[in-house]
């Protein structure tokens, strides 16, 4: 029963008229190309912890098919990343189940950012915190930080990294399990949109990109998040933000409102319906993750399933025209 569900949700997709007419396979030799360029390459993905399952075996295997062409500098992951409850301790068994022995090819050893998804907050969030300490690519040095690297001599790239579980009021109800208001509880919101506010008004970088766990919109079985919709939104059009990446629904999505870009990777193990929004630009159902070229004057984003099929590329001007 579970194989036919899955080989049914395979079937549901939306796409614009913008997009390709048919997957193609992974262009080895472009990803390739972007590795010889001055490009910033990075992988990001998101709700992949499940122990090994073949989805996310899958997945982790064109990751190192496409790491090991484009040379990425670093990986993100969006959050989720153990299910269903997160990590015990830093000696919890899922750290080899879920990550260390499933992401083990040569090509994925590169420092990894993290953020923490909704799922981790069911668990111990300070124990990946604590990982960070031992780990050689497990980077996570708080819940919410920001990253700025070069992408050429005259070029830098400032990456955000926000908390979003702790601002999403369905939490906090008694509804939602005691396993995740007892956690979000103890998190101060407002403080982290003062921090978040003062770290884009100093920004300086040519690229601004933001990454959180939960989308802001979106088609798939979330749907959208009214209270980023009406905090956070307001914040990345201000600061002139090109890119918002999230997690959280199960799929591939590129959404766009004005100049602000949306790009959905939760995708790294299962797999839930999408539809398309007023927003879409392209959305698929299907596990895979997202690889991104990121250069002086444009983001080259490419999203590939875990067969290694090539179902959509971007590309996102510095400026807009």
């Amino acid at each position: 029963m579970k194989q036919t569900r899955r080989q049914f949700v395979r079937t549901l997709f939306v796409a614009t008229a913008s997009t390709a007419a048919a997957s193609s396979l992974l262009p080895r030799q472009l990803l390739a190309s972007e590795a010889k360029s001055e490009a910033l390459n990075f992988i990001i993905f998101g709700d992949w912890g499940r122990n090994g399952e073949q989805d996310q075996r899958d997945v982790a295997a064109q990751m190192a098919v496409a790491a090991q062409a484009m040379k990425p500098k670093f990986i993100v992951s969006v959050g989720d990343n153990f299910y269903e409850d997160g990590v015990a301790a830093v000696d919890d068994p899922q750290w080899q189940s879920s990550f260390e022995n499933v992401y083990a090819a040569p090509s994925l050893q590169v420092p990894w950012q993290v953020i923490l998804g909704n799922h981790d907050y069911h668990g111990n969030c300070d124990a990946q915190l604590e990982y960070a300490k031992t780990s050689k690519r497990w980077n996570m040095p708080a819940r919410y930080f920001v990253q700025t690297l070069q992408v050429d001599a005259a070029t830098t790239a400032d990456f955000f990294y926000i908390d979003t579980t702790p601002m999403i009021k369905s939490y906090y109800s008694v509804l939602s399990g005691e396993k995740t208001r007892a956690k979000v509880i103890t998190q101060d919101v407002p403080k982290q949109l003062v921090w978040f506010k003062a770290v884009l008004a100093a920004s300086k970088a040519q690229w601004k990109i933001v990454i959180g766990h939960h989308p802001i919109y979106s088609g798939g079985g979330h749907g959208d998040t009214v209270e980023l919709v009406d905090v956070i939104l307001p914040l990345l059009q201000e600061h002139k933000v090109q890119a918002y990446f999230n997690g959280h629904d199960h799929d591939l999505q590129h959404l766009q409102a004005g100049a602000l870009n949306f790009f959905c990777t939760g995708a790294g193990s299962q797999f839930r319906p999408t539809v398309n929004t007023p927003h879409t630009k392209f959305a698929r159902a299907c596990s895979g993750f997202t690889t991104v070229a990121l250069a002086a004057e444009k983001m080259d984003v490419r999203m590939i399933d875990d067969q290694g099929r090539l179902l959509y590329s971007t590309s996102v001007p510095q400026r807009p025209a």
